[in-house]
């Protein structure tokens, strides 16, 4: 293909340093629980979702929004009457749907409520719909609570000048701003001070990805050193632009490229 260098798959060998391991909400390893799924297509990042691509493969309509076997995850218990998941666990909410959906608003005080009988976990939840968060919390939210973390994804420069205002202004004790994928050149220095914990960044994935640019993700990284704020590079994405040359990267790669970077 043209334009495209085939032959090396890896932009950055072995050698090349590893970002550390950033200690945010973001990082560790925790549970996945994704409470309901399914979604619709809000914005332009989710023209490529792979929620849609893996449900269309075992012929699922994402459209279709449903709660999950995992409800109820945070509080199940074993038989000697102990949560299954101990103190400290961190619950990654919603990541085949989103937490703000409004089709789920019948469901999401019920979410509210295991979330505040475990204050002994963590919870994170993304969304695309931060201008609905504030017609979402539950009464007793108040400035936040303070186990648990949101991120509002801004996929390019239009979607970050809408959405980040209102994430600014939002009663939330730890945030951070997800570029993923992302789609443009980004300059969202005008929201980076002390409330944002982590700005994480990482380029699409699947067979229709769009290219991402290594000069977008150092920008933004400079953007957050300036500010003092913590930056993940957390996945090229499938195609990738570095030094005019343009490479695809193979999915079980992709995350390990980006901790090869450097950034």
């Amino acid at each position: 293909m043209p334009g495209i260098d085939t032959a090396q798959l890896l932009l950055f060998d072995d050698q090349s340093a590893a970002s550390p391991q950033s200690s945010s909400l973001s990082a560790p390893q925790g549970v996945t629980w994704n409470l309901w799924h399914g979604c619709t297509k809000f914005s332009e990042g989710c023209r490529n979702c792979y929620v849609f691509r893996r449900d269309r493969k075992i012929g699922v309509d994402s459209r279709n929004i449903y709660k999950t076997r995992s409800f109820a995850l945070p509080v199940l218990r074993n038989r000697a009457g102990e949560y299954k998941y101990p103190a400290g666990t961190l619950f990654a909410a919603c990541f085949s749907s989103d937490f703000l959906h409004p089709q789920c608003d019948l469901w999401r005080e019920e979410a509210w409520a295991m979330m505040r009988s475990r204050r002994d976990c963590r919870f994170l939840f993304l969304t695309k719909r931060i201008e609905r968060f504030m017609d979402c919390l539950p009464a007793d939210w108040g400035a936040g609570w303070d186990h648990v973390a949101v991120g509002a994804t801004c996929e390019t420069q239009e979607i970050a000048d809408f959405r980040l205002p209102i994430f600014k202004d939002c009663p939330i004790r730890h945030k951070i701003i997800i570029h993923e994928p992302l789609l443009s050149a980004m300059d969202v220095s005008a929201f980076l001070d002390h409330t944002i914990e982590e700005v994480v960044a990482g380029g699409e994935s699947g067979p229709n990805a769009r290219p991402c640019r290594w000069e977008w993700f150092t920008a933004l990284r400079d953007q957050c050193v300036r500010a003092g704020v913590p930056f993940t590079f957390k996945q090229t994405g499938a195609v990738f632009v570095k030094d005019g040359k343009t490479y695809r990267i193979p999915r079980r790669l992709q995350h390990s490229q980006a901790r090869r970077a450097g950034l």
